[in-house]
């Protein structure tokens, strides 16, 4: 570093600015290419393309009296060809005197192809946007510390291309996704990041204060309860596309803060979620892949509708290898959850105790696409009823190579039915289960003026990102993931 630092020095000394911000740009790497297009590479130089790029400097090879530099930019890289006698008297010199892999560099100069077929600019002018103080880290492939990479991500989009495409397709997942709602007349909105009470999921919140009004905040840990409101309100069709956030466990699947879109249909069911699933995610795959199918870890995924159902019970029957029969038993259950180690296993309601066993055995294994149905009420406090076996409400979980991908239902607009769910929940808080429902007396006055019936879905946007990214770990699909404090 302190060889850089005499070099911008040395720039000031000479009245160069080593951080100029009055150069213009014309080019980006991408627009040169497409300008060279079909032109066979003897015939190029000829046509005099002039072009002018800046880019990030990633590889300098010098031979002399000549320099070939490698420049980044947001569309991909160009080379630069720079020769001492094309350039302004002194000014190559100054070039290998101040110029460093990681340097900010402008050139401007005709289009030409070298023996080795590279497109290529001959530079007439080049100018010093950046002087980078802080080398590049030389072995920065293979590092066998994955979180210096996840810290410094700033490094690690220079270096690794791949990691720059990651998110470039998570735009472009978002923006597939906001597409497809748009043009079914879903209106996108925004609701508050700060909420007097936590609701919408069954989790743990940040709390935060404000000075001026002197109370209590939860960051949100869904916008559900608010986007039920505008269905109140009569917009019947809502989105958003925003984070969540949950003072939870850090995992490869899991991280605090997190983006989730949420979208609710009125006059629509579960069932239908189900069907819009399918088509928006078969969908999204083939305007990702070309086709329905994909490689995630090393195995298939096949988005191509319909994709397999299976209930709770079912799935702890298939995966846990019991008779299905056997698990509307409260004792053969209150064992089994035993055995497994389950929480409360002689106490919890059985409900709860066959969704932890699910848990368990069965949801790691599930390769999906698989719609699971047929939740316990008592784990879903916000859906309605089945209308033939009240215990059961009318649910899904989208699982996909073990993750939940994906939750919706049928959504509860009794707001009698409601309150009691939410007093359950009160009864789990007093007896210290610290991620139940909190009671949210606006929303249930809301449901009083009638919510249409409707149904709502939440799509966890990281962790689809990852599937169709086939990366291993949330971490590699978020820019700047949580961690924990350095040194």
């Amino acid at each position: 570093m302190r060889e850089r630092l005499r070099k911008a020095d040395a720039l000031r000394a000479l009245g160069v600015n080593p951080y100029p911000n009055d150069q213009p740009v014309g080019w980006t790497a991408a627009a040169a290419r497409a300008a060279a297009g079909e032109i066979p590479p003897e015939a190029l130089a000829a046509k005099g393309i002039r072009v002018d790029v800046a880019g990030r400097v990633v590889a300098l090879r010098r031979f002399g009296k000549a320099t070939f530099v490698v420049l980044s930019d947001r569309s991909g890289r160009l080379q630069a060809y720079l020769k001492k006698d094309a350039l302004a008297e002194g000014q190559y010199d100054l070039f290998l005197g101040t110029v460093d892999v990681g340097d900010i560099l402008w050139v401007e100069g005709t289009l030409f192809t070298t023996r080795t077929g590279e497109l290529t600019v001959e530079a007439g002018r080049y100018r010093l946007m950046t002087k980078a103080i802080r080398p590049l880290p030389e072995k920065w492939h293979g590092l066998s510390d994955v979180e210096t990479r996840y810290r410094q991500r700033y490094v690690d989009l220079i270096v690794n291309e791949e990691v720059r495409e990651i998110f470039r397709r998570r735009s472009r997942i978002v923006s597939f996704i906001r597409e497809y709602l748009t043009k079914r007349d879903f209106l996108e909105v925004e609701t508050p990041m700060m909420q007097p009470v936590a609701g919408g999921a069954t989790a743990r919140p940040f709390v935060t204060h404000h000075n001026t009004l002197d109370m209590d905040l939860y960051l949100r840990i869904a916008p559900e309860l608010y986007l039920k409101r505008l269905l109140v309100g009569g917009f019947e069709r809502v989105f958003e596309i925003n984070r969540n956030f949950r003072n939870e466990g850090i995992s490869t699947q899991h991280n605090p803060e997190f983006t989730m879109i949420e979208f609710y249909q009125a006059y629509a069911t579960f069932e239908d979620m189900i069907s819009l699933t399918e088509d928006m995610l078969s969908s999204l795959a083939k305007a990702m892949f070309g086709s329905a199918r994909f490689t995630y870890q090393g195995e298939t995924v096949d988005f191509t509708p319909p994709w397999e159902r299976l209930t709770v019970a079912q799935a702890v029957a298939r995966h846990g290898h019991v008779p299905e029969e056997k698990l509307s038993e409260e004792g053969f259950l209150r064992e089994m959850a035993g055995r497994l180690g389950v929480p409360d296993a002689a106490t919890a309601a059985p409900g709860e105790l066959l969704a932890s066993v699910f848990e368990e055995v069965a949801e790691r294994k599930i390769a999906g696409p698989t719609f699971v149905t047929e939740y316990p009420i008592e784990i879903s406090p916000l859906s309605r009823r089945n209308d033939r076996r009240p215990r059961i409400v009318d649910r899904f979980e989208l699982i996909v190579r073990g993750r939940e991908i994906a939750n919706a239902f049928s959504e509860l607009n009794d707001p009698v039915d409601q309150r009691g769910r939410f007093e359950e929940q009160l009864r789990k808080r007093e007896r210290g289960d610290e991620e139940a429902h909190f009671l949210d007396e606006d929303y249930l006055r809301a449901l009083e003026y009638g919510m249409p019936p409707a149904a709502g879905e939440g799509i966890g946007i990281d962790r689809l990102v990852m599937l169709l990214t086939d990366s291993p770990s949330i971490r590699e699909v978020i820019l700047f993931p949580q961690l924990r404090k350095e040194g």
